[in-house]
């Protein structure tokens, strides 16, 4: 159908512009008036234009997500309309925003519902965010729910913030030193070794198996260059099959500093996703098999599924946790406190903080640990080539 951009004053006097799409003029006025706008001007798009822009839109980032939620949140708690808070954001919002916003509001105005329309962008909205709307269309606290949802998503993005922002250091760190490594193999050692072989010195031992490995970087980097990426390339295809996917996740669950960072963070995420869920009505067993899938651990993702599986069978959230080795105690203790005192999403709320600070002091710790090691270990390396170097031109002065 074609596009038309339309000029209309709201409810507050207020001219707003913007895009609609609809078979003729005449159903595009229409569409605007039942919107509650005043139709000043309606004027057709030219479909060329406007179908190369559309081309160009790539998506909205996870900052837009939040933005909108709590935008959207305010607007329908001031008593607007979905479909007019919808097209208000999309004429405030950059192109790619508002072409996913527009298709949304076209699938409202089909006679779908707003869940509906966000069902057809999961790359976008997650499958947790979809039902939270769904549960809140369903008991008329749509705005209650995307204000939650929007405080949730801030404190997730706080938190895998301070997560990464804490490895980014070491990451350079390590880096750097690959490159510099990678230079002196192929630059400098080679001048070197040109030097010594001029003098017809006789070289150390270590000068001798620093300068076989420079050789050997030289004349093969290709290789090393195309064993990394078949390697990587292999691996990651590997990842994609069930059991590759298993033996690797459980492979970093296991590693002594990172493995138990990478539990705590999903632990973090699940308690408090699911205690959202739970408390926007959504059903345990459905909560379990929602979060579950939105878990970045195959291993943690089949625990809950059986879980949830038990909890089908009349077994208690806490004894399915307690069965299977992979939860830590204080998860399934929690557990049955929240069955106990009938406020599950409560408890979930406050083991998520209990989590959360956990995840960020085990952060603290490893780069507290990581910065000495990296130092000890730059220091070693780098005293190991430097002596590997003097000795030889300690031997040819000495001769003099």
């Amino acid at each position: 159908m074609p596009f038309f951009k339309y000029v209309v004053k709201n409810e507050h006097g207020e001219t707003v512009r913007g895009k609609v799409e609809a078979r003729n003029k005449e159903v595009a006025s229409s569409i605007l008036f039942s919107r509650g706008l005043l139709v000043i001007k309606v004027m057709p798009i030219d479909q060329g234009s406007f179908l190369a822009l559309k081309s160009m839109l790539s998506g909205i980032k996870a900052d837009d997500v939040v933005n909108l939620t709590r935008q959207l949140s305010t607007m329908i708690t001031a008593g607007l309309p979905l479909s007019t808070s919808l097209s208000i954001l999309a004429e405030q919002s950059r192109a790619e925003v508002a072409g996913i916003l527009n298709e949304i509001l076209r699938d409202i105005e089909g006679g779908g519902t707003f869940s509906q329309a966000l069902e057809k962008k999961p790359k976008i909205f997650s499958r947790v965010y979809t039902q939270l709307v769904k549960a809140g269309e369903t008991g008329g606290v749509l705005d209650e729910i995307l204000a939650r949802l929007a405080d949730t998503l801030d404190k997730q993005k706080e938190f895998r913030g301070k997560t990464k922002g804490a490895l980014i250091y070491p990451v350079i760190v390590v880096l750097a030193m690959i490159a510099v490594g990678f230079v002196m193999m192929i630059v400098v050692i080679p001048k070197l070794t040109e030097m010594y072989a001029d003098f017809g010195a006789e070289l150390p031992f270590i000068t001798q198996v620093l300068i076989n490995i420079s050789n050997f970087f030289v004349k093969f980097w290709w290789l090393m260059l195309a064993l990394m990426g078949g390697g990587g390339f292999l691996l990651q295809s590997w990842r994609k099959t069930d059991v590759g996917d298993h033996a690797i996740d459980s492979f970093l669950l296991k590693l002594p500093v990172f493995g138990e960072l990478k539990q705590k963070v999903i632990l973090t995420e699940f308690a408090r996703t699911l205690s959202l869920l739970l408390s926007a009505g959504v059903s345990l067993i459905n909560g379990l098999r929602i979060v579950s899938e939105a878990i970045d651990s195959i291993n943690y993702r089949d625990a809950f599924g059986e879980v949830a599986l038990k909890l089908e069978k009349g077994i208690s959230l806490s004894q399915a946790l307690s069965a299977n080795e992979i939860f830590s105690p204080i998860l399934y203790q929690m557990a049955a406190v929240g069955e106990e005192t009938g406020k599950l999403d409560e408890i979930l709320l406050k083991l998520s903080i209990y989590y959360e600070t956990e995840s960020e002091q085990a952060v603290k710790n490893l780069t507290t640990a990581l910065e000495p090691m990296i130092m000890i270990v730059l220091g070693l390396g780098v005293g190991a080539m430097v002596i590997a170097v003097i000795m030889p031109i300690y031997s040819l002065t000495s001769q003099f």
